[in-house]
């Protein structure tokens, strides 16, 4: 090896190399295609990141500027993870590494390809649209890597890696790593790989989970979650702890609700904006938050120092999930501590991945926030609440991490986030209202023609000239004790939708007789309103005089006339 390489690794505390990186050096250094599999948290990458450091010439060293190794990784967070250990590892010899993922704007990325890199860390679909760009030139790389190819595969990117696969030169190195083999990366390895070594870093009859990590299922009632989980994070000796959900919806409630019991806790899942969720790992990388509420996003292959409790405060879907969740504690030969929430909808689920890891956790104990055992086995203090103690309460809390201007296109932020909903608060929307002007008959409007009842014009409609009080011009006006007179109906109220008869419309109607018809006043049809029992707005009808007992008893009153 390098001796700048050696002296970098050391540097960063590296002196002893775990079984994966024993057995992959050699065969990586001697140029072979490898199939790597280890379990989680034994040192993959840097058992891909050495070869690539070793190989790839700096700017100094005669490199033209066009990547020679290429590294694909499937979450944004996995790749700005690897990117720090590649750069890590080549620090001495000033090698140029990029990371290359979505979220973040396009503008830099194609600057520092344009400007000459080594090595290309990045996710496949912003590393195909950079291809499809012809900015990404991808004819000079030597090495491939695909890390976690099995999260690949299960997000469903297989398809993208074949088409960057195909656009590289034949002959190439290529290694992949994973923690699981399941058959279709098994194919792609096939087709795309020459005669692989297969090193598996583990004995057959060595279990799927990480030894130094103690487990505990228990099977909480989904009611009382939230009160056991409170007091699993003040068991003795917890660092970080990582909790992990199924939903986005669910990780933003539980962070929440942590927060007013006075955890500094913070969420990532795929709602947030890239700044967002760099924000929160920073946050939590630093101490400045010891709680993170994650979807299955972050449980890939993130590297955090530290983190002594994971908690599956939802049932995984199956056994791979199950080992990549608590695989986020016990890293490196560190002790960790894993604990799960089986409610009774998910004892099912839980049966298959018990059974396919072969663990003792047939019958999880029924446990709820007063269960003894519950303080027995995690080393819970005997007084803890559901909340924690004001002199508990020392981290500076997700507030005190600034967001990095990353520049970034698409969803900036949460569904619902609180930031949002204070906006909405503080800013009302403005309800638009409506302020034309209406004339409604309601379906009397031929009957009150044919009884020489007209109905006014709008004093806005130049058709038909009004004076300064909204009359028509020439048209005579007077109360209704029989003199002749116009029915009007002014007003621009908006329309509501309520059972009474007035029609929203302010109506002012006067009637009386029409002078030419020579009609007498008693003998005036007249409107009068009928409600349909409880389905709108009534309608009014014209009923002729004398034709009901109501207009008979009315006879001789002066006449009036209601709004339909």
């Amino acid at each position: 090896m390098r001796a700048e390489t050696v002296s970098a690794l050391t540097e960063a505390g590296i002196v002893h190399a775990f079984p994966i990186q024993e057995l992959t050096l050699p065969l990586a250094l001697a140029r072979n295609d490898i199939i790597g599999q280890a379990r989680t948290g034994t040192g993959k990458t840097l058992a891909f990141g050495v070869p690539v450091v070793q190989t790839v010439l700096a700017a100094k060293e005669g490199a033209d500027g066009r990547p020679q190794a290429l590294v694909v990784v499937p979450t944004r967070e996995l790749c700005v993870q690897v990117t720090a250990d590649v750069t890590r590892a080549g620090a001495r010899r000033g090698l140029r590494v990029l990371s290359v993922y979505g979220g973040r704007a396009y503008e830099p990325q194609l600057s520092a390809l344009r400007a000459g890199v080594d090595i290309v860390v990045g996710t496949p679909g912003r590393l195909l649209d950079l291809a499809r760009q012809h900015v990404l030139d991808l004819a000079g790389v030597g090495t491939l890597v695909l890390d976690e190819a099995d999260e690949m595969l299960d997000l469903g990117f297989l398809p993208d890696v074949e088409r960057i696969m195909s656009q590289l030169p034949t002959e190439r190195q290529t290694m992949l790593f994973s923690a699981t083999m399941p058959g279709p990366v098994i194919s792609l390895a096939r087709r795309f790989m020459k005669r692989p070594v297969h090193v598996r870093a583990e004995q057959p009859d060595e279990g799927r989970t990480v030894p130094t990590t103690r487990q505990h299922v228990f099977r909480a009632h989904a009611l009382d979650k939230m009160e056991v989980l409170a007091r699993v994070l003040q068991a003795g000796g917890r660092g970080l702890a990582m909790v992990f959900v199924r939903t986005r919806r669910t990780a933003d409630k539980v962070a929440e609700d942590l927060a007013k019991r006075g955890f500094a806790a913070a969420a990532v899942h795929g709602d947030l904006g890239q700044g967002q969720r760099e924000q929160a790992l920073r946050a939590f990388r630093s101490g400045k938050v010891d709680v993170l509420v994650a979807t299955d996003v972050a449980a890939r292959g993130i590297d955090i120092n530290g983190v002594t409790h994971v908690v599956n405060y939802q049932c995984p879907e199956d056994e791979n999930v199950y080992l990549h969740r608590i695989g986020r504690t016990g890293r490196a030969g560190e002790s960790g501590v894993a604990i799960t929430f089986v409610d009774w909808d998910d004892l099912p689920r839980w049966t298959l991945v018990n059974k396919a890891l072969a663990l003792p956790f047939d019958g999880p104990v029924e446990t709820y926030s007063t269960s003894p055992h519950l303080y027995e086995a995690l080393g819970i203090p005997a007084g803890a609440k559901g909340t924690l103690p004001h002199a508990a309460r020392t981290r500076a809390g997700l507030a005190a991490e600034d967001i990095e201007d990353l520049g970034q296109s698409g969803r900036g932020g949460r569904r619902g986030s609180r930031t949002g909903r204070d906006q909405d608060r503080s800013e009302p929307a403005a309800v638009p209202t409506r302020t034309r002007a209406r004339r409604r008959t309601r379906g009397g409007g031929a009957a009150a023609a044919g009884a020489g009842l007209a109905i006014a014009a709008d004093p806005a409609d130049p058709a038909d000239p009004v004076d300064e009080d909204g009359r028509k011009a020439g048209a005579p006006v007077v109360d209704g004790a029989g003199q002749t007179g116009l029915v009007e109906f002014t007003g621009t109220a908006p329309l509501t939708d309520t059972d009474t008869d007035t029609d929203t419309d302010t109506a002012r109607v006067v009637s009386a007789l029409a002078s030419e018809t020579g009609v007498e006043a008693e003998e005036l049809p007249r409107r009068r309103r009928r409600r349909r029992g409880n389905r709108g707005r009534g309608t009014g009808t014209m009923r002729e005089a004398g034709d009901g007992t109501e207009a008979d008893a009315d006879a001789g009153a002066p006449p009036r006339a209601e709004s339909a």
